[in-house]
């Protein structure tokens, strides 16, 4: 167990894989699992992991597998959106004891825990969501030009190896340049930081990883489980906070969960972009806290 400003890493084994883990707080009878996106780690809960610890969860931020000190499987079925949840579901398992569970996710951690949630693959109190919409309606916007365009790299990362290149390139300066191009406000997104997530991205393994999620989901058919026609309504308490000026996700992409999800509040920032955990943070943990109050 090695020590962390926020709490302790300690490396879980679960789905046969094992996963670098930052656990924060103690006891208590509630639980925060907190799933990161990409290009993150567990880091990008940094401003969120206090606030949770002060309410009395014990939160668990692991690194997904690809990411970090986290397992690399090597191929892309690896990266299957069943293989993901399965991941969540045996740490989970581990981190439970029959506590309630509240998961709180964003970007690709949010589209596994939407499927998560969709599939009841363990009971939860509560789903927190950032700036991801539910996978059917992500699948009806990828039907519209407007979505198409801002999702042009989804295509991109379907070609073999050269989008590793592209990455890893300049110490992976694009790496970098993904948070400095997608968000507003930089003042969260200092040199330091950025080189967590540079640093990350050239470990031996990791970019093919990162990748290999957004070619399984084209590639493998897990994710047409969850179009609006096959999935079943989420019924448990769910919340969404958007940033309104994410320039890879449509805020159209918030309407229409009639149907998908039955207790449902939005919440939408002006004025910030797709990292909104982290480059609003005063203002996600001042919904959040209200929200898991009440």
């Amino acid at each position: 167990m090695a020590p962390d400003t926020l709490g302790n890493i300690v490396f879980i084994e679960a789905n046969g894989q094992r996963f670098e883990t930052l656990i924060a707080g103690k006891g208590g009878s509630k639980l925060a699992v907190l799933l990161h996106g990409f290009p993150e780690s567990h880091h990008s809960w940094r401003f969120q992991i206090p606030l949770l610890v002060k309410l009395g969860y014990e939160v668990w931020a692991p690194n997904l597998r690809g990411y970090g000190q986290s397992s690399k499987p090597p191929h892309v079925r690896d990266y299957a959106i069943e293989q993901l949840m399965e991941d969540v579901a045996q740490l989970m398992d581990q981190a439970s004891n029959g506590r309630t569970v509240t998961l709180i996710a964003h970007d690709w951690g949010a589209i596994i825990a939407w499927a998560f949630a969709a599939s009841n693959l363990r009971p939860l109190a509560r789903l927190v969501i950032l700036n991801v919409p539910h996978p059917a309606r992500l699948a009806e916007g990828l039907r519209t030009w407007r979505q198409l365009k801002k999702s042009w790299y989804i295509f991109f990362f379907q070609l073999p190896w050269l989008p590793e290149k592209l990455l890893a390139g300049g110490g992976a300066r694009a790496i970098g340049r993904a948070f400095s191009a997608l968000a507003l406000d930089q003042t969260n997104f200092g040199p330091e930081v950025l080189q967590v997530y540079r640093d990350n991205a050239l470990i031996p393994g990791a970019l093919s990883s990162m990748i290999n999620y957004y070619r399984a989901a084209a590639q493998t058919a897990g994710m047409a489980n969850f179009t609006r026609d096959h999935v079943a309504p989420i019924t448990l308490p769910t919340l969404m906070i958007w940033g309104e000026e994410d320039l890879a996700l449509g805020v159209e992409l918030t309407d229409g969960y009639d149907g998908l999800v039955q207790d449902f509040t939005l919440h939408r920032l002006k004025g910030v972009g797709h990292w909104v955990q982290q480059e609003a943070p005063e203002a996600v943990n001042a919904h959040l806290e209200a929200w898991l109050a009440a």
